[in-house]
């Protein structure tokens, strides 16, 4: 199931974006605004975005600059940016954001994030939160802590040490192995993303997946994480905005789930009032291509139904 079209758009970063458009084929109630996640493109979002069109919700969903098709200045693939990269990350999710106001002026818009678009869709709206009708962080891990100390301290000593920008050596053995190693009936170094064979397969065969990070990608990933597990960035954002946690119980990246509901505790205690959190069980990190993503994908639309009423 395609998106219905696929543009390039120039961002004020410098950024040529590439980014893909379902349209609702529904009375529209709003727009969806995707950010995926790390070493993954958008176009991976197509079957979501076919079954949110269905029931009235435009999609819109970019590469981030160092992903899939996107362009920019000093981000081959694998890196956001020499320096600044957790800004102008921003910046390029905020000029999707415009994109879409200029197309659907009046229609409320829902960012939705999984796993490092989690991260990025989360710091975007403690920046831009009057602009965003609700927020989706599926899959996402802001428990840094003393583990996430070490690993600036690491990334740091690869960077002096290694003396360019270059994948990092330590951190894919941090994660990305490490996760593999927690997979029951591992195949593939990637089990731990789904249950499902055929979409493990596919993301081992897509050449736009699976690549290591930068240093300085992964640095920017840990500044996305440490301004996330700040509270003092949330003062900015209305007590009432609807929030959709979504995890795994088997998912290692967010320690079965346990960081989603961190996040989910802290939200509360910080007196976010309309906030919905589900572990779903025997669930791995990618909730969309599991074995029960229509499950997932219905609650999901039930949810948006209900805090974004047809008008």
């Amino acid at each position: 199931m395609p998106f219905d079209d696929r543009i390039t758009l120039a961002s004020p970063t410098g950024a040529e974006l590439n980014l893909y458009v379902r349209r609702a084929t529904a009375p529209a109630r709003a727009v969806v605004q995707i950010n995926h996640g790390l070493a993954e493109h958008a176009a991976r979002y197509a079957r979501f975005a076919g079954f949110l069109a269905e029931r009235g919700y435009h999609v819109y969903a970019h590469d981030h600059r160092g992903h899939g098709a996107t362009r920019a200045p000093g981000a081959p693939a694998g890196r956001f940016a020499a320096k600044s990269g957790v800004d102008l990350v921003l910046a390029d999710v905020l000029a999707v954001h415009d994109h879409i106001a200029g197309e659907h002026a009046g229609l409320p818009v829902v960012v939705f994030g999984h796993s490092m678009g989690g991260l990025i869709a989360l710091n975007f709206v403690q920046r831009y939160s009057d602009r965003v009708a609700a927020a989706a962080i599926w899959n996402a891990n802001f428990s840094a802590g003393m583990l996430g100390r070490l690993a600036r301290a690491i990334l740091a000593w690869e960077r002096f040490r290694l003396g360019s920008d270059v994948p990092s050596r330590i951190l894919p053995r941090l994660t990305f192995a490490a996760w593999a190693g927690r997979a029951a009936d591992r195949r593939t170094d990637f089990d731990w993303l789904s249950r499902d064979p055929a979409e493990v397969d596919a993301y081992v065969a897509d050449p736009l997946c699976g690549w290591d990070a930068s240093v300085s990608m992964w640095a920017d990933v840990f500044e996305l994480i440490f301004a996330g597990a700040d509270d003092r960035n949330f003062a900015t954002i209305r007590g009432d905005m609807p929030f959709n946690l979504v995890g795994g119980a088997h998912d290692p990246a967010t320690d079965g789930g346990k960081s989603v509901e961190a996040l989910a505790t802290r939200l509360r205690r910080m007196g976010f009032s309309n906030l919905v959190s589900t572990i779903y069980p025997e669930t791995r990190h990618e909730s969309l291509n599991e074995v029960n993503r229509d499950l997932v994908m219905a609650d999901f639309a039930e949810w948006l139904d209900r805090n974004l009423p047809a008008g």
